[in-house]
């Protein structure tokens, strides 16, 4: 397959008139569902990747040969890595499977590349390079304000950005390859013509074959290059200068012109590969995840979720949610942004588990949202119709499978009681088998749902304040002291805000109501509390064989003063009062 080359070419625009350009051109755009699998820019990364290889490994070259290394060559030298993980990350992330998903150009020049790849194109070009998260944000929203991307194309915006990077750096390259063939080519010159040696150190010439377009400049590389050389040697290459002259001027020129131009020119590709270079390292540090939540137009409106819960989920949830948005959208042909739009409708006026978005994207109202968008009533099976459907199934291969073999066994045999006997002991094991093989089957057919989450990262707030407690089994006093460590660790390493410890305790069962180690499992328990300044329940108030010990936020009561201690003291007193007043009253 032959695959088409993307050429953009662009001026340097202050930021105003490329977001004013950018505007203009979303205008210009009709889009299809796809991209075309020949734009697939993959093929065109490694044919870069392999030119400036070569670029890089001739640097090495000329550098043992001591020749001057072009300005924009050295930052080749230096960097050389950043560009080659970058390809690597490019390769492993863009399949043509996922390129062709993207929405393509249907119109102009362009038309049957993604969206996404012309635009970073555009970006990358007009900016000469430059890109930062600010800009990058400010020049994509400005983009929004005609059309929409949506969540894939900014999500992936990254990939296509270095790409348009790589092919610019390929571009300096060349540069640098014809610049220091005319080089290597001044130095074989001056040994023949000037040092007049027979033993050529600059033998390999012919060797520089040209894998890349001819470019129209390199006659005042090779013009400005041999006029430095020349005037190194001084007298002696005087007759050889001055034929160089002459030749200049019947160009139309002078060697100070040239020599002007080509230091032009080189400070030019200069600054071009030090910018792209640098914005593959900004590119690679950048926050893909703070960009895309403050353009993305989906995430805008889930925000808005009625229920508030939406923005204080961790991003694993989060990215759940857009991703089944995403997945609706390619199903049924529709606008991302629409779809959100839809799901926040359905959540007005609704109260409890109804008003939040997830509802109706992941949970129960599914079917809800669907019909909006569909305009059909959808029937689903509810769980338990699936649960009654599913133990029918199993039921009724069970009994068929049963029967099949027992009717075998009947045929051999020739007799019923048998027959019978061995139905009624084939039956369970043959349940069990046909149980995993079902339960199998629907692990790889429906894929598991995963629970949302709230992030909790910078800490619990009140209405949400946690108690953690720990059960566990205690019959020795060591049990305890090892126990009591273990929950002393875990409060020191999760000292936040509203979250609390505690250990639940029991006694091992027995035919006695006390153990002979109940009392020392108690005591020591009691002890340990104690020593850390911590609250516990006695085991003869609220539980009579359970003994809880809580590990309360101690430290902080430590840096309270007396008297919100004394405080602490006297409600815990009148707490377990109370307590005691209650049991009692329950016996009687």
């Amino acid at each position: 397959m032959e695959y088409k080359i993307l050429n953009t070419n662009g001026a340097i625009l202050s930021q105003n008139e490329l977001e004013n350009y950018l505007q203009k051109i979303a205008s210009d755009h009709m889009l299809q569902n796809y991209s075309d699998k020949n734009t697939y820019p993959i093929p065109r990364l490694k044919e870069n990747f392999e030119l400036i290889t070569n670029v890089y490994h001739m640097l090495n070259e000329h550098i043992k040969l001591q020749i001057p290394i072009h300005p924009a060559g050295e930052w080749l030298l230096d960097n050389y890595y950043v560009i080659e993980e970058n390809v690597k990350m490019v390769k492993n992330n863009l399949t043509l499977k996922k390129y062709t998903h993207f929405l393509g150009i249907q119109n102009g020049s362009n038309q049957g590349f993604a969206r996404s790849y012309v635009l970073a194109n555009e970006i990358v070009n007009y900016t000469d390079n430059k890109i930062d998260s600010q800009n990058l944000k400010n020049l994509l929203q400005a983009y929004q304000t005609k059309k929409a991307l949506s969540m894939e194309e900014i999500w992936n915006i990254n990939l296509f950005l270095q790409i348009a990077l790589i092919e610019n750096v390929r571009q300096v390259c060349e540069k640098i390859y014809f610049c220091q063939k005319q080089k290597y080519k001044v130095e074989n010159i001056l040994e023949r013509l000037v040092e007049n040696k027979e033993k050529l150190k600059f033998t390999h010439f012919n060797e520089y074959k040209a894998k890349v377009k001819k470019q129209s400049s390199i006659k005042y590389s090779f013009i400005e290059y041999l006029s430095y050389r020349l005037k190194q040697y001084g007298k002696k290459a005087y007759p050889y200068l001055n034929i160089l002259e002459e030749q200049v001027n019947k160009m139309g020129m002078t060697i100070s012109e040239v020599i002007q131009k080509e230091h032009f020119d080189v400070a030019l590709k200069k600054i071009s590969i030090g910018n792209a270079i640098t914005s593959m390292k900004a590119l690679n540090r950048m926050s893909m995840v703070d960009i895309f939540e403050e353009i993305n137009g989906v995430e805008e409106i889930l925000k808005q979720d009625p229920a508030q819960v939406y923005e204080k989920m961790d991003y694993q949830t989060k990215v759940e949610y857009r991703n089944t948005i995403k997945e609706l959208s390619r199903k049924m042909n529709l606008s991302e942004i629409y779809i959100a739009q839809k799901c926040l409708q359905l959540t007005k006026g609704k109260n409890g588990k109804e008003q939040h978005i997830g509802y109706y994207l992941i949970a129960n109202g599914r079917n809800k949202l669907y019909e909006l968008l569909t305009g059909k009533k959808i029937k689903k099976l509810s769980y338990n119709a699936k649960a009654k459907l599913f133990v029918s199934i199993l039921a009724i291969i069970t009994i068929l499978t049963t029967s099949l073999i027992t009717w075998g066994a009947y045929i051999k045999l020739n007799s019923i009681i048998l027959a019978g006997i061995l139905f009624i002991l084939l039956i369970i094991p043959i349940q069990t088998i046909w149980i995993q093989v079902l339960q199998t089957i629907l692990g790889k057919l429906i894929k598991p749902k995963k629970i949302p989450k709230l992030d909790m990262e910078k800490g619990i707030p009140k209405e949400y304040a946690t108690f953690v407690v720990v059960p566990t089994i205690l019959n020795s006093k060591e049990k305890v002291q090892e126990i009591m460590s273990k929950l002393e660790v875990y409060y020191y390493s999760n000292q936040s805000e509203n979250i609390y410890f505690a250990l639940l305790g029991d006694c091992t069962s027995g035919k006695n109501e006390k153990e002979p180690f109940d009392k020392e499992v108690i005591e020591t328990g009691k002890k340990i509390c104690d020593e850390l300044g911590i609250s516990y329940t006695d085991d003869e108030t609220l539980l009579t064989e359970t003994n809880i010990i809580e590990l309360d936020n101690y430290m902080s009561n430590m840096n309270n003063d007396e008297e919100e201690s004394e405080e602490i003291s006297e409600e815990l007193s009148e707490y377990l009062e109370d307590a005691k007043d209650y049991d009692k009253a329950v016996e009687m």
